[in-house]
């Protein structure tokens, strides 16, 4: 498939991850863009103490949960908004994890933030945001999250707004709590 045959897979749609198969594999390492080259351009450029949070929208939501959790030394606040929390289970994030790490489910896990937040934890809280009118609601999953964060009782909440949609209107109504959340936590 090329990589502009679908929106939500190639071009654009890296799902953060280190892509091992052909013809993906050359150019998709969002995974290691974001952990290590987008943080040491942001680091040599803005006068940042340190500490760090990471948050974003859809796909971007996934990236900023699974980078979190996987490096739990490099951030100390994380949120994101409609996130796809458990690709592992959901028929949009297994097309994109097949395309870009092949058949072999077991290499999916670690990049499936419920999974990993059920096997490894997270130091601080999560903030979530989920619109209740969001049309891709049954592919991001937030009741996977929602379910770990409670059995596991992880400090974390996972809000589900009211007539909402997948929208950049959603993610701006909340971005200035996201904002404030993720400055309270990154007070030196």
């Amino acid at each position: 498939m090329a990589d502009d045959d679908a929106y939500d897979l190639g071009q654009g749609a890296g799902f953060y991850v280190n892509a091992t198969r052909a013809p993906w594999k050359e150019h998709f390492q969002m995974y290691d863009y974001i952990v290590h080259e987008l943080r040491a351009v942001l680091q040599g450029a803005l006068p940042v103490n340190g500490a760090q949070g990471i948050t974003g929208h859809s796909m971007g939501g996934h990236g900023a949960l699974v980078i979190a959790f996987r490096n739990p030394a490099l951030f100390r606040s994380v949120s994101a908004f409609a996130p796809i929390v458990n690709p592992t289970r959901s028929d949009w994030g297994r097309k994109q994890l097949c395309a870009y790490l092949g058949h072999d489910e077991s290499a999916w896990t670690s990049y499936d933030a419920s999974l990993l937040l059920e096997q490894h934890g997270w130091q601080g809280d999560i903030l979530i945001d989920q619109g209740d009118s969001d049309q891709f609601l049954d592919l991001l999953k937030p009741e996977a999250m929602a379910k770990v964060i409670t059995e596991k009782r992880q400090p974390g909440v996972v809000r589900l707004q009211p007539g909402y949609d997948h929208s950049y209107y959603f993610v701006s109504s909340f971005g200035a709590d996201h904002v404030k959340w993720h400055a309270e936590r990154l007070k030196a």
